[in-house]
């Protein structure tokens, strides 16, 4: 078994619904999530990614009813469309798990069982107004004029018998948990809103459905009449998915999760009923819930129910897994809300990627290829250019950067210093050193220094355009180097000096309303 010292970084998604196929507000949660399990591997320690889909609820029995399909035949035919997706985008997740797999239908029913012993569950009526959308019940203070509170819609009033769990008794030490923890939930925003959710009484939670109105779900242990409420069923994925009754070794090595990463428009679920949950189980708490904003068009938030999908399959054949992954993560700070269109889009394309990194490679291997037949040469003083110094203060922005979790402030850096090597060409102008014989050396510390600074690039690239870092590394060479982020090992990691560069084709070849525009040499 691990020690505590030892532990597994454990990164987690929501489990994502299955009623529709995913969207871009699918797609940059995963991204998201991916690129931080990539840079901690980057930095040498051991990741756990866990992500699946939520099969069970009304929302799905609906909807298969609709497709004139048994609900399990259709959660069958809806999940590879996730499983394609995330192969697509290069997510590198270690578990796919599913609500219908056996071992999470145990886990579920293991924990139920606990909390009945506990005497944290009881049996009562219920009247209250149910959203069906939304798979949530609201007392008729909570309704937003007459309707749904989280989505707007109209909601359905119920009277039935049911199972409750006891949020309410745990209420004081969640409000306290929270104010003393304050970076349980992020970012403070976030944050501030559940505090404000807590100052008012809490109802308790109704964790099953009857039968007669929902069969497609997980049965309640002790009645045939009830299943169990979607989210109470999803959310006991973080641990079932780890085995934390199956496997106590393996959870121990894994649990608590560091990172539970969520849209901001299931917070509650993730930073009020799941820790409760918890507490009532004797678990520890996730370190961190961190809630992202909404990707919006004209406006109004992506979803599935909305019908304004942002198809990221389409967008990443359009212009590149990549390109698409870097939109995602420069056009928006996580924890706020990105305005999404395919111009903003083209525009990051065209500017960052091509312009700014495509174009520094390919100005820095044609002169290489030019000057020194593409081998890098040998300069002792590369090492004293300001691009190098500026070069190795990169990695500590980045690291700082992502340690707040904030990717966007880490390309920033990124692409201040692409900025820098570019104006370091115009300012250098290698084209000029190579006509006088008695500059050599210097055009050769200025070729050295621009092939040193594009290897930096590339490996801090490494977690946010793999396939692209992955090019440029496999073009100089160094593609079996390892890269860590301790800048006193640097020159010893990559030192270029003497290796080949391969130009190729374009990292990213112009869009095609734009492919008239020359090149800069």
């Amino acid at each position: 078994m691990e020690s505590k010292s030892e532990k597994i970084i454990y990164l987690t998604t929501p489990l994502y619904y299955v009623n529709a196929k995913p969207h871009i507000g699918h797609a940059y949660t995963n991204v998201l999530c991916d690129t931080f399990t990539r840079y901690y591997r980057w930095t040498g320690k051991k990741v756990f990614f866990l992500t699946g889909t939520d099969e069970h609820g009304t929302k799905i029995e609906k909807t298969a009813r609709e497709s004139k399909e048994e609900p399990l035949a259709y959660v069958e035919r809806m999940v590879p469309l996730f499983k394609d997706l995330w192969r697509l985008l290069g997510i590198d997740y270690d578990y796919f798990i599913r609500t219908t797999d056996e071992v999470h239908k145990t886990e579920v029913a293991q924990i139920l069982r606990k909390l009945e012993e506990t005497g944290d569950i009881y049996k009562s009526e219920y009247k209250g107004w149910y959203c069906t959308p939304c798979e949530t019940f609201w007392t008729g203070l909570q309704l937003a004029e007459g309707r749904c509170p989280d989505c707007s819609r109209d909601v359905q009033e119920l009277s039935e018998n049911n199972y409750f769990f006891k949020l309410s008794k745990y209420q004081p030490w969640l409000l306290d948990y929270i104010q003393t923890h304050p970076e349980f939930i992020l970012p403070e925003i976030r944050r501030n809103e559940i505090l404000g959710f807590l100052r008012e009484p809490l109802e308790d939670l109704c964790i099953t459905r009857p039968k007669a109105r929902l069969q497609w779900g997980i049965e309640y242990p002790n009645s045939k009449d009830h299943v169990v409420y979607v989210w109470f069923d999803a959310l006991i994925n973080y641990v079932s998915a780890i085995g934390v009754s199956s496997d106590p070794e393996r959870f121990l090595s894994l649990w608590p999760a560091d990172l539970h990463l969520v849209g901001k428009d299931i917070l509650r679920q993730h930073a009020v009923y799941w820790p409760i949950m918890l507490k009532a189980c004797g678990l520890e708490m996730p370190k961190t819930v961190l809630a992202h904003g909404w990707w919006t068009l004209s406006g109004a938030k992506v979803s599935k129910s909305r019908g304004n999908i942002v198809d990221p399959v389409a967008l990443s054949r359009a212009y590149g897994v990549d390109a698409f992954r870097y939109f995602m993560l420069r056009e928006v700070k996580v924890g706020s809300d990105g305005a999404f269109s395919e111009d903003l889009l083209r525009q990051r394309y065209s500017s960052d990627l091509a312009n700014d990194l495509g174009n520094l490679w390919f100005r820095v291997a044609s002169m290489m290829d030019k000057y020194f037949a593409c081998a890098v040469p040998d300069s002792e003083g590369a090492g004293e250019e300001l691009l190098t110094r500026r070069t190795l203060e990169l990695w500590g922005k980045v690291n700082q950067a992502m340690l707040r979790h904030d990717p966007q402030a880490a390309l920033d850096a990124v692409w201040e210093v692409i900025t820098a090597a570019n104006q370091y060409v115009e300012e250098k102008k290698p084209c000029v050193l190579a006509k006088d014989a008695g500059r050599k050396a210097e055009l050769a510390r200025t070729m050295a220094a621009l092939a040193d600074c594009l290897a930096h690039l590339a490996a801090v690239l490494l977690p946010f355009l793999p396939d692209t870092a992955r090019k440029i590394l496999n073009r100089m060479n160094l593609s079996s180097r390892t890269v860590f982020p301790d800048a006193g090992s640097f020159a010893a990691v990559l030192a270029v000096s003497g290796t080949l560069l391969e130009r190729g084709d374009a990292l990213f070849p112009r869009l095609e309303d734009e492919k008239d525009e020359p090149e800069k040499n």
